[in-house]
């Protein structure tokens, strides 16, 4: 119980203050995960049934169109993963999560935290400032696609996100600013800091 009080308390941390019955009440519903390099946390027509808190390792969210694979999200240390549609509607997810490195992730259940924030303000609060930061992110992410070029999106992911462009294959780096592997790779060495 102590260590998932810790990730509460992390969590917390990161997207609200709560109380120390706040931490009780998060940590009594976290689930652990340990997931290996490679392996799927959630495969295309699963029903996304948690957000996972990741506490070590990276994860990313990708699909496939037309026939090539896409990322969408990464998640690291001190972060949510979370195929939000599927989350918010408990359909089928058209996205995927893989394991980039061997992971800890914590779980935190749709159906039993939403009874939650049903009734607790704190896991009210909690659960909106998990959704708001899910949702700028995602805002952010498309703007950067849609107005700025491929040195612009690779300067904004490197000031922004060092860790994905330092620990992320960089076909799926490439993939996630919408570039082919050989672009990213003419961004990157042009780039000079």
């Amino acid at each position: 119980m102590d260590k998932r009080r810790d990730v509460a308390r992390e969590i917390a941390r990161g997207y609200c203050t709560l109380s120390t019955e706040g931490i009780t009440t998060l940590a009594d519903i976290l689930i652990p995960y340990r997931v290996a390099r490679g392996e799927k946390l959630l495969h295309e027509g699963d029903i996304c049934k948690n957000m996972y808190y990741v506490e070590k390792g990276m994860v990313r969210q990708f699909y496939y169109k037309g026939g090539r694979d896409v990322t969408e999200h990464f998640s690291y240390e001190g972060r949510i993963v979370i195929c939000i549609e599927s989350f918010l509607k408990q359909n089928p997810s058209r996205l995927m999560v893989e394991a980039l490195e061997n992971s800890w992730l914590y779980g935190i259940p749709h159906d039993v935290f939403l009874k939650l924030v049903e009734t607790n303000k704190e896991m009210s609060q909690l659960y909106r400032r998990i959704l708001e930061h899910a949702l700028i992110s995602s805002q952010e992410h498309a703007d950067s696609q849609r107005f700025e070029n491929a040195t612009e999106r690779y300067v904004r992911l490197l000031k922004n996100k060092p860790e994905i462009i330092l620990r992320a294959p960089m076909v799926h780096v490439a993939s996630f600013l919408q570039m082919t592997p050989e672009t990213l790779s003419r961004v990157r060495s042009a780039y000079v800091e």
